[in-house]
Protein backbone atom coordinates (compact mmCIF):
# COMPACT_ATOMS: atom_id res chain seq x y z
CA UNK A 1 0.00 0.00 0.00
CA UNK A 2 1.24 3.20 -1.07
CA UNK A 3 0.90 6.56 1.27
CA UNK A 4 -0.03 9.96 0.34
CA UNK A 5 2.76 11.92 0.77
CA UNK A 6 2.67 16.08 0.40
CA UNK A 7 5.14 16.99 -2.04
CA UNK A 8 4.70 20.90 -1.80
CA UNK A 9 5.14 23.12 1.76
CA UNK A 10 1.10 23.82 2.33
CA UNK A 11 0.13 27.60 2.55
CA UNK A 12 2.27 29.56 4.76
CA UNK A 13 0.37 31.28 7.39
CA UNK A 14 0.81 34.86 8.90
CA UNK A 15 1.66 35.12 12.53
CA UNK A 16 -1.68 36.49 14.17
CA UNK A 17 -1.47 40.43 14.80
CA UNK A 18 -2.74 41.34 18.32
CA UNK A 19 -4.64 44.81 17.88
CA UNK A 20 -4.70 47.18 21.19
CA UNK A 21 -7.89 48.09 22.53
CA UNK A 22 -9.76 50.98 21.15
CA UNK A 23 -8.95 50.90 17.87
CA UNK A 24 -12.02 49.66 16.18
CA UNK A 25 -15.77 50.71 17.93
CA UNK A 26 -18.94 48.49 17.11
CA UNK A 27 -22.01 50.99 16.75
CA UNK A 28 -24.44 50.16 19.37
CA UNK A 29 -27.45 50.91 16.86
CA UNK A 30 -26.44 49.70 13.46
CA UNK A 31 -23.44 47.18 14.20
CA UNK A 32 -20.89 48.77 12.10
CA UNK A 33 -17.01 48.41 12.63
CA UNK A 34 -15.61 52.10 13.01
CA UNK A 35 -12.55 52.81 12.94
CA UNK A 36 -11.66 54.79 16.37
CA UNK A 37 -9.87 57.63 15.27
CA UNK A 38 -12.58 58.25 12.32
CA UNK A 39 -15.15 58.59 15.06
CA UNK A 40 -13.10 60.86 16.84
CA UNK A 41 -13.20 62.78 13.72
CA UNK A 42 -16.96 62.42 13.31
CA UNK A 43 -17.43 63.92 17.13
CA UNK A 44 -18.59 60.27 17.61
CA UNK A 45 -21.14 60.14 15.22
CA UNK A 46 -21.99 57.00 13.56
CA UNK A 47 -21.03 58.09 9.58
CA UNK A 48 -23.49 54.90 8.76
CA UNK A 49 -26.80 55.15 10.98
CA UNK A 50 -26.06 58.56 12.84
CA UNK A 51 -26.15 57.07 16.24
CA UNK A 52 -24.58 59.56 18.52
CA UNK A 53 -22.12 58.16 20.91
CA UNK A 54 -21.22 59.00 24.18
CA UNK A 55 -18.87 62.52 24.69
CA UNK A 56 -17.32 63.32 27.25
CA UNK A 57 -17.15 66.91 28.93
CA UNK A 58 -13.59 68.29 26.92
CA UNK A 59 -15.37 67.01 23.36
CA UNK A 60 -18.46 69.20 24.40
CA UNK A 61 -16.47 71.81 25.43
CA UNK A 62 -14.34 71.73 22.01
CA UNK A 63 -17.38 71.75 19.75
CA UNK A 64 -19.70 74.39 21.28
CA UNK A 65 -16.96 77.11 22.80
CA UNK A 66 -15.07 79.24 20.21
CA UNK A 67 -11.06 78.46 20.15
CA UNK A 68 -9.47 78.86 23.60
CA UNK A 69 -12.19 81.01 24.62
CA UNK A 70 -13.49 78.40 27.62
CA UNK A 71 -12.30 79.97 31.38
CA UNK A 72 -12.85 77.16 33.62
CA UNK A 73 -13.78 78.47 37.53
CA UNK A 74 -14.78 76.84 40.49
CA UNK A 75 -12.36 73.70 39.42
CA UNK A 76 -11.22 73.04 42.51
CA UNK A 77 -14.47 71.84 44.56
CA UNK A 78 -14.71 68.69 45.99
CA UNK A 79 -16.93 65.90 47.24
CA UNK A 80 -16.84 64.47 50.82
CA UNK A 81 -18.09 61.54 52.39
CA UNK A 82 -20.06 62.75 54.56
CA UNK A 83 -22.50 59.93 54.80
CA UNK A 84 -19.29 57.60 54.96
CA UNK A 85 -21.21 55.69 52.62
CA UNK A 86 -20.14 52.54 51.29
CA UNK A 87 -21.86 49.79 49.11
CA UNK A 88 -19.79 47.69 46.91
CA UNK A 89 -16.71 50.13 47.74
CA UNK A 90 -16.60 53.02 49.88
CA UNK A 91 -17.99 56.37 48.52
CA UNK A 92 -14.54 58.02 49.27
CA UNK A 93 -13.04 55.48 47.22
CA UNK A 94 -15.40 55.81 44.32
CA UNK A 95 -14.61 59.35 44.14
CA UNK A 96 -10.79 59.15 44.18
CA UNK A 97 -10.93 56.47 41.25
CA UNK A 98 -13.57 58.31 39.18
CA UNK A 99 -10.49 61.34 39.16
CA UNK A 100 -7.91 59.23 38.36
CA UNK A 101 -9.89 57.72 35.50
CA UNK A 102 -11.57 61.16 34.33
CA UNK A 103 -8.85 63.74 34.80
CA UNK A 104 -11.10 65.76 36.05
CA UNK A 105 -12.94 66.88 39.81
CA UNK A 106 -16.43 66.14 39.22
CA UNK A 107 -19.06 65.63 37.16
CA UNK A 108 -20.18 68.67 35.65
CA UNK A 109 -17.16 71.97 34.47
CA UNK A 110 -18.35 75.22 34.29
CA UNK A 111 -16.63 77.92 33.16
CA UNK A 112 -17.23 81.30 30.95
CA UNK A 113 -16.81 81.03 26.86
CA UNK A 114 -17.44 82.66 24.14
CA UNK A 115 -19.94 81.01 20.72
CA UNK A 116 -19.78 82.82 18.03
CA UNK A 117 -17.77 85.64 19.48
CA UNK A 118 -21.14 85.90 22.10
CA UNK A 119 -20.29 85.71 25.22
CA UNK A 120 -21.51 82.91 27.91
CA UNK A 121 -21.43 80.78 30.76
CA UNK A 122 -21.28 77.46 29.89
CA UNK A 123 -21.88 73.87 32.44
CA UNK A 124 -20.94 70.57 30.96
CA UNK A 125 -21.85 67.26 32.52
CA UNK A 126 -19.61 63.93 32.55
CA UNK A 127 -21.28 60.94 32.56
CA UNK A 128 -17.83 59.37 32.71
CA UNK A 129 -17.54 60.56 36.19
CA UNK A 130 -20.15 58.26 38.33
CA UNK A 131 -22.25 58.28 35.62
CA UNK A 132 -23.23 62.10 36.21
CA UNK A 133 -24.82 61.71 38.98
CA UNK A 134 -25.84 64.88 40.81
CA UNK A 135 -24.18 65.20 44.42
CA UNK A 136 -23.08 68.23 46.17
CA UNK A 137 -20.90 69.68 44.70
CA UNK A 138 -22.71 69.19 41.10
CA UNK A 139 -25.10 71.27 42.03
CA UNK A 140 -23.20 73.91 43.93
CA UNK A 141 -21.01 74.26 40.68
CA UNK A 142 -24.60 74.45 38.88
CA UNK A 143 -25.76 77.65 41.55
CA UNK A 144 -22.50 79.20 41.27
CA UNK A 145 -22.95 79.26 37.64
CA UNK A 146 -25.69 80.74 37.62
CA UNK A 147 -24.19 83.47 39.62
CA UNK A 148 -21.95 84.30 37.09
CA UNK A 149 -24.01 84.64 34.39
CA UNK A 150 -26.12 87.01 36.60
CA UNK A 151 -22.94 89.14 37.55
CA UNK A 152 -21.59 89.00 33.68
CA UNK A 153 -24.79 89.49 32.69
CA UNK A 154 -24.21 86.70 29.75
CA UNK A 155 -26.32 83.71 29.07
CA UNK A 156 -26.66 80.55 30.45
CA UNK A 157 -26.44 76.78 28.71
CA UNK A 158 -26.06 73.58 30.38
CA UNK A 159 -25.53 70.34 28.84
CA UNK A 160 -26.98 67.53 30.64
CA UNK A 161 -25.75 64.34 30.82
CA UNK A 162 -26.44 62.25 34.05
CA UNK A 163 -28.42 59.23 35.56
CA UNK A 164 -29.45 61.39 38.26
CA UNK A 165 -29.14 61.92 41.76
CA UNK A 166 -26.42 60.73 43.42
CA UNK A 167 -27.29 58.00 45.91
CA UNK A 168 -24.11 57.84 47.71
CA UNK A 169 -24.98 61.62 49.43
CA UNK A 170 -28.94 60.58 49.94
CA UNK A 171 -31.14 63.52 50.88
CA UNK A 172 -28.36 65.53 50.32
CA UNK A 173 -27.95 65.25 46.82
CA UNK A 174 -32.10 65.65 46.51
CA UNK A 175 -31.45 69.31 47.86
CA UNK A 176 -29.56 69.65 45.00
CA UNK A 177 -32.86 69.84 43.11
CA UNK A 178 -34.38 72.57 44.46
CA UNK A 179 -31.20 74.28 45.15
CA UNK A 180 -30.26 74.47 40.77
CA UNK A 181 -34.15 75.34 40.45
CA UNK A 182 -34.36 78.27 42.87
CA UNK A 183 -31.06 79.84 41.59
CA UNK A 184 -32.23 79.48 37.86
CA UNK A 185 -35.87 81.14 38.54
CA UNK A 186 -33.68 84.31 39.72
CA UNK A 187 -31.20 84.53 36.17
CA UNK A 188 -35.49 84.02 34.74
CA UNK A 189 -36.60 86.92 36.86
CA UNK A 190 -33.05 89.30 35.74
CA UNK A 191 -34.49 88.21 31.84
CA UNK A 192 -31.23 86.22 31.06
CA UNK A 193 -31.73 83.49 28.76
CA UNK A 194 -30.75 79.65 29.63
CA UNK A 195 -30.36 77.01 26.87
CA UNK A 196 -30.91 73.32 28.10
CA UNK A 197 -28.96 71.09 25.92
CA UNK A 198 -30.03 67.20 26.61
CA UNK A 199 -27.85 64.19 25.72
CA UNK A 200 -27.69 60.58 25.93
CA UNK A 201 -28.80 59.65 29.27
CA UNK A 202 -30.47 62.68 31.07
CA UNK A 203 -32.45 60.81 33.84
CA UNK A 204 -33.71 60.96 37.35
CA UNK A 205 -32.94 64.14 39.31
CA UNK A 206 -31.27 66.27 36.95
CA UNK A 207 -34.15 66.17 34.73
CA UNK A 208 -36.55 66.74 37.19
CA UNK A 209 -34.67 69.82 37.98
CA UNK A 210 -32.62 72.08 35.81
CA UNK A 211 -32.54 70.49 32.65
CA UNK A 212 -36.31 70.69 31.58
CA UNK A 213 -36.36 74.81 32.88
CA UNK A 214 -34.53 75.93 29.96
CA UNK A 215 -35.86 78.96 28.09
CA UNK A 216 -35.05 76.81 25.28
CA UNK A 217 -34.61 72.69 25.90
CA UNK A 218 -32.74 71.04 22.88
CA UNK A 219 -31.62 67.39 22.62
CA UNK A 220 -29.65 65.39 20.47
CA UNK A 221 -31.17 62.72 18.25
CA UNK A 222 -32.08 59.26 20.16
CA UNK A 223 -31.33 60.24 23.55
CA UNK A 224 -32.94 59.14 26.72
CA UNK A 225 -34.71 61.59 28.60
CA UNK A 226 -36.83 60.70 31.09
CA UNK A 227 -37.21 60.25 35.76
CA UNK A 228 -37.46 57.10 36.37
CA UNK A 229 -36.16 54.21 33.56
CA UNK A 230 -38.83 52.79 31.36
CA UNK A 231 -38.47 49.30 32.68
CA UNK A 232 -39.63 50.82 36.36
CA UNK A 233 -42.66 52.76 34.64
CA UNK A 234 -43.82 49.60 33.24
CA UNK A 235 -43.64 47.47 36.30
CA UNK A 236 -45.22 50.23 37.70
CA UNK A 237 -48.46 51.07 35.83
CA UNK A 238 -48.72 47.33 34.51
CA UNK A 239 -48.81 48.61 30.92
CA UNK A 240 -46.69 47.90 27.34
CA UNK A 241 -45.24 51.83 26.39
CA UNK A 242 -45.12 52.92 23.19
CA UNK A 243 -42.28 52.65 20.70
CA UNK A 244 -39.39 54.91 21.40
CA UNK A 245 -40.75 55.86 24.58
CA UNK A 246 -38.35 58.35 26.95
CA UNK A 247 -36.31 59.18 23.24
CA UNK A 248 -35.66 62.66 22.35
CA UNK A 249 -38.25 61.95 19.31
CA UNK A 250 -40.98 60.82 21.26
CA UNK A 251 -40.29 64.13 23.62
CA UNK A 252 -40.18 66.54 21.00
CA UNK A 253 -43.56 64.87 19.39
CA UNK A 254 -45.30 65.41 22.75
CA UNK A 255 -43.83 69.14 23.35
CA UNK A 256 -41.34 68.16 25.85
CA UNK A 257 -38.42 69.33 24.04
CA UNK A 258 -38.13 72.23 21.68
CA UNK A 259 -36.13 70.83 18.47
CA UNK A 260 -33.77 67.99 18.14
CA UNK A 261 -30.16 69.14 17.46
CA UNK A 262 -27.52 66.46 15.54
CA UNK A 263 -23.82 67.15 17.23
CA UNK A 264 -22.81 68.47 14.19
CA UNK A 265 -25.41 71.49 14.06
CA UNK A 266 -25.28 72.42 17.44
CA UNK A 267 -22.43 74.91 17.63
CA UNK A 268 -24.58 76.70 14.61
CA UNK A 269 -27.45 76.76 16.34
CA UNK A 270 -26.38 78.09 19.43
CA UNK A 271 -24.70 80.72 18.17
CA UNK A 272 -28.10 81.48 16.34
CA UNK A 273 -30.21 81.45 19.61
CA UNK A 274 -27.57 83.63 21.07
CA UNK A 275 -27.87 85.87 18.80
CA UNK A 276 -31.59 85.97 18.90
CA UNK A 277 -31.74 86.49 22.47
CA UNK A 278 -28.80 89.39 22.56
CA UNK A 279 -27.99 92.59 21.13
CA UNK A 280 -24.06 92.73 20.90
CA UNK A 281 -22.59 96.59 21.37
CA UNK A 282 -19.65 95.59 19.98
CA UNK A 283 -17.42 92.18 18.95
CA UNK A 284 -15.58 91.78 22.27
CA UNK A 285 -13.43 89.12 24.28
CA UNK A 286 -14.48 88.05 27.31
CA UNK A 287 -15.20 90.64 30.04
CA UNK A 288 -17.37 92.72 28.03
CA UNK A 289 -20.88 93.41 28.73
CA UNK A 290 -23.79 92.97 26.12
CA UNK A 291 -27.19 93.77 26.05
CA UNK A 292 -30.38 91.49 26.66
CA UNK A 293 -33.70 91.90 26.00
CA UNK A 294 -35.90 91.80 29.54
CA UNK A 295 -32.83 92.36 30.94
CA UNK A 296 -33.64 95.10 34.80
Amino acid sequence: MQWFQRVKRGLDTQPKKALPDGVWVKCDQCSEIIYNKELHRNLHVCNKCGHHFRMNSNGYIQLIADDNSFKEFNSNIRSVDQLKFKDSKKYSDRLKDAMEKTGISEAVRTGRCSVKEINAVLAVMDFSFIGGSMGSVVGEKIARAVDVALEEKWPLMIVSASGGARMQEGALSLMQMAKTSARLARLADHGLPYISILTHPTTGGVTASFSMLGDVILAEPGALIGFAGPRVIKQTIGQDLPDGFQRSEFLLEHGFVDTIVPRKELRTILGKLLSFYTVKTETSPIGAESEYPGHQ
